[in-house]
Order: C-alpha cells, then sequence, then structure tokens
C-alpha cells in the first residue's frame, strides 16, 4: 500500500472544526433531510441499538438516517443456526423497529460463505449434499426468509462477496455444492419469496479494475437469464488511499451503464496506519496487534480529525457527483465505539472510521460530510 499525501484540498468543502465540536448536542444538522436530493443515507444496527430504543445509538440513528440494514440479526448463522431450528426475534425486532420510524429496511444477506454453518453443506453422514439436495435447502431458506419478510423489506443483499479480488468466483462450498450457477439460483428464489422486493448483489473491493468487471459481467449473466437484479453494492471500507478517484468512477460509470443502481452498503473510512498491503474485507484475515498500528489509543488528535474529514469530504463529493447512480450510503455502524475496525483486521486497536465519536458527538468528518450535500445541491 503506498504512503498516502494527507493534503486532501477541497476549496468547496470547509471543515468548520469548532463549528461541530462546539455545538450543543443534537443541534447539528440532519443527515437525512440534507441528502434528500442526492440519496438515502442510514446505518447497519446491531440488536443493542433496537433493544434500546430509547439509548443514544438509536437517538443519532432515528435523528439521521433514513434507512437501516441489519449488521449480523439476518445473516445465516443467526436466523437460521441449525437445519431444524429458525431463530426469529431478533430479526423480527429489526424489522419493527424500521416499520415504527417509516424507515427503508435492508436485509443483509441471504448468501455467503461466512457466518453459514458447513452444517448446512452436508448430510447426516458429513458428505457434502448432492447439487438437487443443496438447491432444495437454499430455497427454503430463502423462501422462508423473505416470505416472513414480504412486503416489509425494501430490498435484500442476496448473494455477498462470492467473487475473489482477481475476479474468479470463490471455491466456496456454494460451488461445491450447487456449482457456478449458485449465485443466479439465489436470486430466482428470492424473487419467487417476493417478487415487489429490490435484490441486490454485495462485495467489496469492487472499484479494483479485474473485480469490477467480474461484477459488470455477473449482472449481465443474471440480466440475460432474465433475472431480477436491482443494483449491486460496494462495501465502501475503505482507507485514506483507496479507492483511488479514478477507480471508484470508473466503477460507478460501469455499474450505471448497466441500468441499475449503485449501493454503497458498509461505509466506513479506516485512518489507522495499514497492517498489511491488503484493501479488502475478508473478515478472516488477521494480523497481530504491534504498537505502531495502535496510535491512538487514547483519541484521534485535532490534525488526524482533519485528515479523515477531508477524506470523507473527498468521498461523499464523488458519491454525491454520482447522485443518478448512487441510490443510498449506508455506514456500517453508528459511533466509532462499536465498529468492527476496532478489532479487524488487528484485534485490540482504537479505531476511529465512522461520524459519530465515543461520546455520540458528532466529529468534523460529520460536518465534512454535510458540506458535500449542501455544494451539491
Amino acid at each position: 500500500m503506498s504512503a498516502r499525501r494527507h493534503t486532501y484540498i477541497l476549496p468547496a468543502i470547509v471543515i468548520a472544526f469548532c463549528a461541530i465540536t462546539c455545538a450543543p448536542e443534537h443541534k447539528e444538522p440532519v443527515l437525512k433531510d440534507l441528502f434528500s436530493p442526492h440519496f438515502l443515507i442510514g446505518a447497519a444496527i446491531a440488536d443493542d441499538v433496537v433493544m434500546n430504543e430509547q439509548g443514544r445509538d438509536a437517538a443519532i440513528v432515528l435523528r439521521h438516517y433514513n434507512t437501516v440494514t441489519a449488521e449480523n440479526v439476518m445473516k445465516w448463522a443467526s436466523i437460521h443456526p441449525s437445519w431444524e431450528t429458525y431463530v426469529f426475534e431478533p430479526a423480527d425486532r429489526f424489522v419493527a423497529f424500521g416499520q415504527r420510524h417509516n424507515m427503508v429496511i435492508i436485509g443483509h444477506t441471504l448468501v455467503w460463505h461466512n457466518q453459514t454453518d458447513n452444517a448446512a453443506f452436508v448430510d447426516a453422514q458429513g458428505k457434502l449434499l448432492s447439487r438437487d439436495a443443496m438447491l432444495a435447502r437454499l430455497k427454503e431458506h430463502i423462501t422462508t426468509v423473505v416470505g416472513r419478510y414480504k412486503g416489509k423489506v425494501k430490498g435484500w443483499d442476496v448473494v455477498n462477496e462470492a467473487l475473489t479480488d482477481e475476479g474468479p468466483l470463490r471455491a466456496s462450498l456454494w460451488v461445491q455444492t450447487i456449482g457456478e450457477d449458485f449465485i443466479a439460483k439465489a436470486f430466482e428464489f428470492a424473487h419467487e419469496a417476493d417478487p415487489d422486493a429490490e435484490l441486490y448483489y454485495n462485495d467489496f473491493s469492487l472499484d479494483k479494475p479485474a473485480k469490477r468487471d467480474a461484477v459488470v459481467q455477473l449482472v449481465k449473466d443474471l440480466q440475460a437469464r432474465g433475472l431480477r437484479v436491482d443494483g449491486v453494492g460496494i462495501q465502501g471500507h475503505w482507507g485514506m488511499d483507496y479507492p483511488t478517484t479514478e477507480n471508484l468512477e470508473a466503477f460507478l460509470t460501469a455499474i450505471g451503464a448497466l441500468g441499475v443502481k449503485v449501493l454503497v452498503t458498509e461505509m466506513d473510512v479506516d485512518i489507522l496506519p495499514p497492517a498489511w498491503d491488503y484493501q479488502g474485507a475478508d473478515i478472516n484475515a488477521r494480523v497481530e496487534l504491534r504498537e505502531e498500528l495502535n496510535p491512538y489509543p487514547d483519541g484521534l488528535p485535532d490534525t488526524m480529525q482533519t485528515v479523515l474529514a477531508n477524506r470523507y469530504a473527498e468521498l461523499f463529493s464523488i458519491l454525491v457527483k454520482h447522485s443518478r447512480i448512487v441510490d443510498r450510503v449506508t455506514l456500517w455502524g453508528v459511533t466509532d465505539s462499536t465498529s468492527w475496525l476496532n478489532d479487524w483486521p488487528v484485534r485490540g486497536r482504537t479505531s476511529y472510521p465512522l461520524l459519530f465519536d465515543r461520546e455520540y458527538k458528532a466529529k468534523p468528518a460529520f460536518q465534512a460530510v454535510v458540506n458535500t450535500a449542501r455544494a451539491g445541491r
């Protein structure tokens, strides 16, 4: 990973540090109002947020966002922990929360190689299921989950992270049991379960040329089969020097040319030193904690707050510029304290990737995002 010069100069964006850090709580502008001419804006929320509706995390979500994504409660391992058992209570709470507050509800995710028990792919003797048996199991899962929330969930991340960074499909258990058309079958089953729901493919690092080209071909293949595909979700787990402006805009243009939407589905911006050259979001990747990888354990200095704010401004300026294509931007979490980046890829770091800090206060990055919304009108 090349070092990035921390000098993002955007004349139209003025980072008003004191204007946001000195303001009284809840006096900041409302993001969903400012971005209404551009796209939906939301957060992925955990069950803790839903269960504590009077809490400070929920207050941020309800004030600023008009769409919510299920962070974990709709993943296969959470909702279908064994083949004989479904656990719907957390997902039911999440959907009810969104409905109570008239929010656009996004289901995440129906098919993923992670957080799906290997037992889902094998028979009673521990052997991989045949194609027909696994297709039946996949259809039963999708029909049950999507059918339960029919008319309530606007859109589903049908398949998550099926592509390698180099472009080909992962050699997952989905491929080993069903074959390479498991993605098409998942979209087919999801549409049958709720013909009105929007259906998305979701992945990280789609700005990389090889992976971008692969997802374009994937969407074309689904379209050629006559299947409904409404959008491509680029996760947006981004850093200080990736994606480049050129690669991000190339991705947006390529997806727009397919006639489908772009969703930024899991946005956060990592300002900590890179642990390696890898720029993806594979949750299985791990690096040992070292002091130099955790330089701000007691708080992010003002100078680095400004660097982070400028990066947010740069990224949001691109998204606003392409708002004809971008339909939704979802932050992956509510505050820095609960971000997954505190533990990935280096467990135990203190990370600062979101718009609200550990004290539930809007950061300079928040004001930078506000300014991009206003400048784009």
